[in-house]
């Protein structure tokens, strides 16, 4: 038996998005800046995709750019807006940027690089992880450039309130920019750029059964970003080279078949998301839920804290039995250093090193459930006699 209960680090990608590449690969294979026919061909199939991802957030399709993926995103975004000031060089540490201190790596690794030559200001979070509006008001000012809040921890599922977010800035200061990073939230919560109005917005092919390799970033019409390398004049020259056309195709797909079924994919998952919190803490003595069950959160991440154990030594016990589950972020699983995210939530140290994430995809099914829920309760009973 082999249960996948980490889509928050990738999911499996759906036959139909399978289909899609390999037609791509085997008959449309030709490069859409080729002048000939087969050129063509797979120019208006990657047209035909961007009006579909763009669907998806309700955007103008000329705003959606294609990329390598969601961390590429992230960088085209902050670095390609700022650069205009250090272009100019009328830029210094009078001037401020904005974040939270729960950022994914690909966005707060590059606030950190920043530090050294602009005032870089980090937002605290409460214990379910959602910044203080009034601490947000408070840091911004006249000399604030850009703001970059992630709409879907990625840890926690916790959801920032966008709207009100974007009203305080705005009201604050007109001319500070605002991206968001919406790889998590991207085809798992209803997101409208005409009502919703950031700046930029980033997302992930392989975060909703679309292939890896392949990610969007959305860019408000009239808004001026610079490239952050060179080359040709793809994607209006932000993001230059030969277009990964299947991996493109794919996405366009995905996002398709998000948009034929958002409603019962996302009642699905909120339901297996509540139905696995409650057995849990049934089932098990001392452990806490950072997650919030209900429609606060994201419906597809559920974080866990098994108090006097080991998450990794979890993670192992439960891969033997064909379950498979994280840590935390993939991209800093391997990163020997304290859990930024829980640290910032205030969780217990007797609680932050035990704590796994189960997030949902298309696939997960509420068959799963007692039998996933009864092995971590076994594995758990099992680790903490080992460690007493």
């Amino acid at each position: 038996m082999e249960i996948y209960l980490d889509n928050s680090a990738t999911t499996k990608t759906r036959a139909e998005v399978m289909e899609s590449i390999i037609d791509i690969y085997e008959n449309n294979y030709g490069n859409p800046s080729s002048l000939h026919r087969m050129g063509m061909e797979i120019e208006k199939k990657i047209d035909w995709a961007r009006k579909s991802v763009a669907k998806v957030i309700n955007a103008r399709t000329e705003e959606i750019y294609f990329t390598g993926g969601g961390t590429e995103s992230n960088n085209i975004a902050i670095l390609g807006y700022l650069s205009n000031f250090f272009i100019s060089k009328c830029v210094d540490k009078t001037f401020n940027v904005i974040t939270t201190k729960i950022e994914h790596p690909s966005v707060y690794n590059i606030f950190k690089q920043f530090e050294s030559v602009l005032d870089v200001r980090y937002l605290d979070v409460d214990s379910s992880g959602k910044i203080e509006i009034s601490e947000l008001e408070n840091r911004i000012d006249e000399n604030t450039l850009l703001v970059s809040i992630m709409q879907v921890n990625n840890e926690l599922g916790t959801v920032q309130d966008l709207d009100k977010i974007i009203e305080i800035v705005k009201s604050k200061n007109r001319r500070t920019k605002i991206h968001v990073d919406a790889i998590q939230a991207f085809g798992k919560m209803k997101v409208d750029t005409k009502k919703t109005l950031v700046d930029t917005m980033s997302f992930s092919s392989h975060k909703v059964h679309g292939p890896k390799g392949v990610g969007g970033l959305y860019v408000r019409s009239g808004y001026k970003i610079n490239p952050i390398y060179f080359g040709a004049s793809q994607e209006k020259g932000i993001r230059p080279g030969t277009e990964n056309t299947a991996g493109i195709v794919g996405f366009g797909k995905a996002c398709e078949l998000i948009c034929d079924n958002f409603q019962a994919e996302t009642e699905k998952l909120y339901n297996l998301k509540k139905q696995y919190g409650m057995r849990l803490i049934q089932k098990i003595d001392d452990i806490k839920i950072n997650s919030d069950l209900g429609r606060n959160s994201a419906p597809h991440i559920l974080s866990i804290s098994f108090k006097n154990i080991r998450g990794e030594v979890l993670v192992h016990y439960l891969e033997r039995k064909g379950i498979y589950v994280s840590t935390g972020s993939a991209c800093s699983s391997k990163v020997k250093s304290d859990n930024r995210i829980l640290k910032s939530i205030g969780l217990n140290k007797e609680y932050v090193d035990g704590t796994i994430r189960i997030s949902f995809g298309h696939y997960n099914s509420v068959d799963e459930i007692e039998y996933v829920v009864n092995t971590i309760k076994q594995s758990v009973n099992e680790i903490r006699m080992i460690m007493k």
